[in-house]
């Protein structure tokens, strides 16, 4: 048909379109790998890795094949020489786009700005700081690594246009990255990064940025400190979130064990426990201190075992009742307790969430203080049995797409609309949570202290969390979420993750042999939201399996959800789903 040769003709010419692109980025790569031999010169690290790959023709073309993507996110990528990569050039170049967004957008243009323990995040902090002053944008600088929440919370309590924190969250040491956040402390809008993308993609990475000294301009005052009372005040919120009132008498010397995973949250997740009368905790002394290296947790992610591994050794040798481990930015927290063996069992981010959820919808109807309206938030890849919880407790559930910035802003339309008070909780299954709206970004303090303050409350009772997870499922039926990521690295990687996603956004009639009810194609805008390239498809017997691309790392994500009489069953029905997905990887 006369359509049918029209797309042809179209892809053809789209084909033809991207060879072309090719092979001038393959002259380009070459040209800035030259370039930057004798204009990156300032820092000695990346002027020795430029040296270093100079006879290497494939770790050059990694290194200059394209810009470090700017998105939503901001930045995250390995920390290196290139323009792909995580360094002081690729970091000013992106604050010096935002500093142009800021002051064409902004009167009076500020900025507050964090970073956690990762390698070089001090550093790529005072670089963004210096280009911004540079700029004429006054800057908020955390003295200290701290959570990223904090970051979210200066950004509103202090009233500044935007919000920076260098961090990579849990990602392995090799990463870094940039994250903004907008006036409403929400990480930025489609829209916003789009204007920033544009800003920084007319710059040129060493003529057009402008940079100052940052000592200089913290005598000045161009580049001010922010004070402990801010912080003080972000602790105090937290605790704010207490669902325990005087009528409740819990035992708060529970046997603690918690790990800051190197990272971020030690003295801010001991100052809430312990100001609040949690006092009998042992931290993980090998990670203990910050250290960008994780030494003892090369991927550094409460989701993975390993990283929990050393906290789970020291809570039996503490016979602890519970095990907590932050991120290293500290806005996810994940937990192990015991079963009736004696033995101990890490609970999932769903599980973690819904048990939250019930326990913040149980007090908040003991206490009488359940909104009119109440909402719970969450994304399209947490379990769907929250929904259910939810609902029998008359709360709504907005399911939002993935990534804790839609839960933000959701906080922020109901907040316009007159009812801040009707969000209750938030979560997504990556063990994000958040109770309060005080920042509108996943906390693992809020996370932190609310598990601590429900273990408390239940063990008083003789109820432990596995008991009280099973007596959930038992009300609301068993249901499985698992989640299985595909690493795709360098260029070749990058060009086969979208091949795959292409092919799947073409339709499935089955998978693991159950019948595909519907595909929701979130790249069309459904619901509401903006257009993302998500797939989720419907499966018969309550079950569904979601496919998307990482927004941070070189991954496709599959989240597999499967209902079923009990857990045995659920498992082996996930492993057969499972494994037809894989090979669809290969």
């Amino acid at each position: 048909s006369d359509v049918y040769k029209r797309q042809q003709f179209t892809s053809f010419k789209k084909s033809l379109v991207k060879k072309k692109k090719e092979r001038t980025n393959h002259m380009n790569y070459n040209e800035e790998y030259k370039r930057w031999l004798t204009s990156a010169t300032a820092d000695a690290d990346v002027a020795a890795e430029l040296k270093a790959i100079e006879n290497d023709p494939a770790k050059i073309e990694d290194a200059f094949y394209r810009n470090l993507a700017f998105g939503t996110g901001g930045l995250r990528g390995t920390i290196g020489a290139g323009t792909n990569r995580m360094n002081v050039y690729t970091v000013a170049k992106a604050s010096q786009g935002l500093a142009n967004y800021l002051v064409a957008n902004f009167d009076t243009p500020s900025v507050s700005i964090g970073y956690d323990s990762r390698i070089k995040s001090d550093v790529f902090a005072k670089v963004a700081a210096s280009v911004f002053a540079a700029n004429g944008v006054q800057v908020n600088i955390w003295p200290q690594l701290l959570p990223v929440p904090t970051v979210s919370f200066a950004t509103r309590y202090l009233g500044t246009s935007a919000g920076v924190m260098i961090t990579a969250s849990h990602n392995p040491s090799k990463y870094n990255g940039y994250k903004v956040y907008g006036a409403d402390g929400c990480q930025i809008t489609t829209e916003a990064a789009a204007e920033i993308l544009a800003e920084i993609e007319k710059l040129d990475i060493f003529a057009d940025v402008k940079q100052s000294d940052f000592e200089s301009c913290v005598a000045d005052g161009q580049i001010k400190y922010i004070s402990d009372d801010v912080l003080t005040a972000f602790v105090e919120e937290v605790k704010k979130q207490s669902l325990l009132d005087d009528s409740i008498k819990v035992d708060k010397n529970v046997a603690i064990v918690y790990s800051p995973l190197n990272g971020t949250g030690l003295k801010p997740v001991l100052r809430t426990l312990k100001e609040t009368g949690y006092t009998n905790i042992t931290v993980v002394k090998e990670q203990e201190q910050p250290d960008g290296n994780f030494p003892t947790c090369p991927y550094p992610n409460p989701e993975i075992k390993e990283a929990m591994a050393l906290g789970m050794e020291y809570a039996k040798k503490c016979n602890a009742d519970l095990l907590l481990a932050t991120d290293p930015d500290c806005d996810r927290v994940g937990i192990a307790v015991k079963n009736d063996a004696g033995e101990y069992v890490l609970l999932s981010g769903n599980e973690t969430g819904m048990l939250l959820l019930d326990y913040v919808c149980q007090r908040r109807v003991a206490m009488g203080t359940m909104p009119k309206d109440p909402v719970l938030c969450k994304t399209i890849v947490t379990i769907d049995m929250a929904d259910r919880i939810a609902a029998d407790y008359g709360v709504r559930t907005v399911n939002l797409l993935t990534g804790f910035k839609f839960i933000g802003e959701q906080i922020g339309r109901l907040e316009k609309e007159g009812k801040a008070d009707s969000y209750i909780f938030g979560f997504e299954e990556s063990y994000g949570y958040l109770s309060g709206t005080y920042v509108r970004d996943k906390d693992a303090v809020n996370g932190a202290y609310l598990i601590c303050e429900m273990f408390a409350y239940y063990k008083t009772q003789g109820i432990s969390l596995i008991d009280k997870l099973d007596s959930l499922y038992v009300k609301y039926g068993y249901c499985l979420n698992t989640l299985h990521s595909y690493e795709f690295d360098g260029s070749a990687g990058f060009a086969k993750m979208q091949d795959i996603m292409a092919e799947f956004h073409k339709g499935l009639d089955t998978i693991g042999g159950k019948k595909v009810i519907e595909c929701q194609d979130y790249s069309k805008g459904l619901n509401g939201l903006p257009k993302s390239d998500v797939l989720k498809f419907m499966l018969e017997g309550n079950c569904s399996v979601v496919v998307r691309p990482s927004g941070t790392e070189p991954k496709l994500k599959t989240y597999i959800s499967v209902s079923a009489v009990d857990r045995e069953t659920a498992e082996k029905e996930e492993q057969i789903i499972c494994d037809e997905l894989a090979r669809k990887f290969m």
